[in-house]
């Protein structure tokens, strides 16, 4: 079985074993994001692409701040906490295997816990930026990572291939993994589309193709989709995104939603100045029980550079709980 075929035996197996019945919710608007704090997770360095497990205790992101024994770059850092109402403890460069020399950004996992996906421009990809994965046997252990392997060629290109968001789609479609795809990183803003994946049954990922209706001319990329996969966010600084103060489109997060696994995308709608700002709002990425949205800003009020931020949502009065189980 070649290194792609196993990546995707053991996505497949993970479906399977992780199959929940979940009931569709409905929420309230999202509230003013807050920003995860400094001293920790945000520092005076660029901090972004954050990832959370299903369970809310395990948050992964990006940082280039300075590091004593850090492989170098931007690296993926790891931070805790004991409860979903906690706060984060300090957070730790997660290191090698999946740590290089080279750029690692943009984190998700998969719902079950064993697969990390991350962008990275390391050696053995297919050309600018690529989409990589690790697996791990003990879902209860961050540090268990094992030496990361690239999706293939039906994900990864010449290109810019980033932001990775795998649906296991338990209504008993084919997995899928959605992505923002570009001529390359330098042109990111302007070429960069939405792509998804189907993981087939040989355990590889086709080709993949286009999401029409969730892009534009502009550059639409890192979708987060809901568990259920019936809502996805992403960023983009297509026509009726905020503008700065130049007049000057900025990278705003948007939201489309579907009523059924199988149906197109409606259109996507521009979360608004509650969550956006003239400033760049990029990033997004959707907790395990859907009301909290993370992403990353270069809004006044931080702590330098890029931080990352959070805004919440409720469930509105009479719809069922989604059950995050670990």
């Amino acid at each position: 079985m070649n290194t792609y075929a196993k990546v995707g035996a053991f996505l497949v197996l993970g479906t399977l074993l992780s199959s929940e019945a979940f009931a569709e919710s409905k929420y309230s608007e999202w509230g003013l994001p807050v920003n995860l704090g400094c001293g920790g997770i945000n520092s005076p360095s660029d901090d972004l692409g954050p990832g959370i497990s299903k369970d809310g205790l395990s948050f992964y992101f990006a940082s280039n701040r300075p590091a004593t024994g850090a492989p170098g770059g931007l690296d993926i850092y790891l931070a805790h906490r004991p409860s979903p109402d906690a706060p984060w403890g300090a957070p730790s460069n997660l290191g090698p295997p999946v740590n290089s020399p080279f750029t690692e950004n943009a984190v998700s996992l998969s719902r079950d816990g064993h697969w990390l996906f991350f962008n990275s421009n390391r050696p053995g990809g297919f050309g600018d930026i690529d989409i990589w994965a690790s697996y791990r046997q003990d879902v209860h252990d961050d540090f268990a990572w094992q030496t990361p392997v690239n999706l293939g060629p039906g994900v990864n290109t010449a290109g810019f291939d980033a932001g990775a968001s795998y649906f296991e789609n338990e209504e008993g479609g084919a997995p899928l993994l959605f992505f923002g795809r570009g001529v390359s990183f330098a042109t990111q803003g302007t070429t960069t589309d939405i792509w998804v994946a189907e993981l087939l049954p040989d355990g590889t990922f086709g080709n993949a193709r286009p999401v029409p209706e969730l892009n534009s001319p502009q550059g639409d990329q890192r979708p987060s989709i809901r568990f259920d996969g019936l809502e996805i966010f992403f960023y983009s600084n297509r026509p009726g995104s905020t503008v700065d103060a130049s007049g000057n489109a900025t990278t705003d997060i948007w939201v489309a939603t579907r009523k059924d696994v199988r149906d197109a995308w409606d259109a996507p709608v521009n979360l608004g100045s509650v969550v956006n700002t003239g400033a760049a709002d990029f990033n997004p990425h959707i907790s395990g029980d859907g009301l909290t949205l993370y992403f990353a800003s270069s809004r006044p009020g931080g702590c330098g550079g890029f931080d990352i931020y959070m805004t919440t949502r409720t469930r509105l009065k009479g719809e069922s709980p989604v059950r995050i189980s670990r």
